[in-house]
């Protein structure tokens, strides 16, 4: 109990002071209990037990949190276990959480360590993501048939108030499929930390929510989806299985075209299909049944018709 008695005085005397954003909330006997902070959303309470044979037998620990999640922090308790056996027989409380504060400081990809997981059940063989945590970044390889996104996603310190920034590294989908890769995944996350300019009245006050995960499942679904999606008219595939043969000449016939809804069209199959009757209402995709709106068609269905008829 002396041994107990001696390392509860140097834990008071050290640990607030030697561990930068620590917090004792208890030190006794029975249990110390600490408060760790790195941000407001990476932090944790350490409960540390001592069991009768101390120490010649590793402390018994419990982490909690209310920002990181029970998988992780199941996790890193097993991690801390093993790291007390290092110093059986000599004290043990002061280096685990130290180790603890060391652990939250080198993994700033812990906040998101669910997102992380959901993630990684999205992708398939070949797909790719690889941690770097000294960065507090990921850079995720998606692929679908001979088509592929490489992007780089940063997570801020004050994730998830900030939303992620998302850089394209390589990609050989055509540009303005890449224009809305990049535009609808920056949107998304800011979507995810901004307020509404017009909040409807019943909402709930705005709360940021994390921006990593529906940020990259929307990249991940529309890589998935369009190397082998037809086009709506014609019902051929529009991507050509060889990406160096994909057109870029946004004028051309077989360019292919993103509307709206989300569907593609090839550039001609589209262009003669606006361009010819009925008009009324706007012209809707067949698929769907959503008014058609894209930038190069941006004619009213009077003007349309108008047109129609001087040609005829």
């Amino acid at each position: 109990m002396n041994i107990i008695y001696d390392e509860l005085q140097d834990v008071k005397k050290h640990c607030e002071s030697q561990i930068v954003g620590t917090k004792i909330v208890a030190c006794v006997p029975s249990m110390v209990r600490v408060d760790i902070r790195k941000t407001k959303h990476k932090q944790l309470t350490a409960c540390l037990q001592f069991p009768e044979t101390y120490p010649h037998y590793p402390l018994l620990v419990e982490l909690k949190s209310k920002t990181l999640s029970e998988k992780f922090l199941s996790g890193l308790t097993r991690v801390c276990e093993e790291e007390c056996k290092k110093f059986l027989g000599k004290p043990q409380v002061l280096k685990v959480l130290k180790f603890l504060k060391l652990f939250l400081d080198e993994n700033p990809l812990s906040v998101c360590s669910e997102e992380l997981s959901s993630i990684k059940r999205l992708l398939d063989e070949p797909d790719q993501i690889k941690l770097k945590q000294k960065t507090s970044s990921l850079v995720l390889h998606i692929t679908k048939e001979s088509y592929f996104l490489k992007i780089r996603a940063v997570v801020p310190d004050s994730y998830p108030e900030e939303q992620i920034q998302v850089q394209i590294v390589d990609c050989n989908f055509p540009p303005n499929f890449r224009r809305w890769f990049v535009g609808q995944s920056t949107e998304i996350a800011r979507q995810c930390v901004q307020k509404p300019l017009k909040p409807k009245p019943k909402d709930p006050p705005f709360e940021p929510k994390p921006s990593l995960w529906p940020t990259l499942k929307f990249l991940i679904d529309e890589i998935k989806r369009y190397p082998s999606e037809l086009c709506q008219l014609c019902k051929e595939v529009c991507f050509p299985p060889d990406p160096s043969n994909v057109v870029a000449d946004e004028t051309a016939k077989k360019h292919i075209e993103r509307v709206y809804c989300g569907h593609i069209f090839h550039n001609i199959c589209l262009d003669t299909y606006i361009k010819t009757p009925p008009f009324h209402g706007g012209k809707k995709c067949p698929s769907c049944k959503q008014r058609i709106y894209h930038d190069k068609w941006k004619i009213t269905p009077k003007l349309a018709e108008d047109r129609w008829a001087h040609q005829e």
